[in-house]
């Protein structure tokens, strides 16, 4: 994918997602091409949990989102759905922003799988996580 295809296709699954769980979060999509995908979140107080950090769900949904697209990049044209992800949590963030890189680790006939690492501003890893991603039927 060249460069202007690669940021109309960013542009566009930016304004799809605004109005989905992805947009409520409040996830931006900052970098997108076919070997990585760049997501970042301003972490804010109702991101954290009861103990005053980032809740596990925000982490997951990062690192899920970022492993997604990826995931549909390797897969253009075809729709994509994780099977499984395995995320682990190595440090605490509070308020502040966060970035998920996400990466192809290998594609298949049905299933692509990929990697993420969470960090923090000052690129203290917070999470990392793998997850497969199931190539599914386009609805027609």
């Amino acid at each position: 994918m060249d460069s202007t295809n690669g940021r109309s296709r960013m542009e566009q699954l930016a304004e799809i997602a605004r109005n989905t769980f992805w947009g409520h979060v409040g996830c931006e999509l900052e970098y997108m091409d076919e070997t990585k995908v760049i997501v970042s979140l301003d972490v804010r107080e109702h991101h954290l949990n009861l103990i005053g950090i980032l809740h596990g769900g925000v982490h997951a949904t990062l690192l899920d989102s970022a492993m997604g697209i990826i995931a549909m990049a390797a897969r253009p044209g075809e729709d994509v759905v994780t099977s499984s992800m395995n995320v682990h949590f190595t440090s605490p963030v509070r308020v502040g922003k966060v970035t998920a890189i996400a990466e192809i680790v290998h594609v298949s006939g049905k299933t692509v799988t990929t990697q993420a690492t969470l960090r923090s501003e000052k690129d203290t890893l917070c999470s990392l996580a793998t997850a497969s991603f199931r190539i599914i039927e386009k609805k027609i």
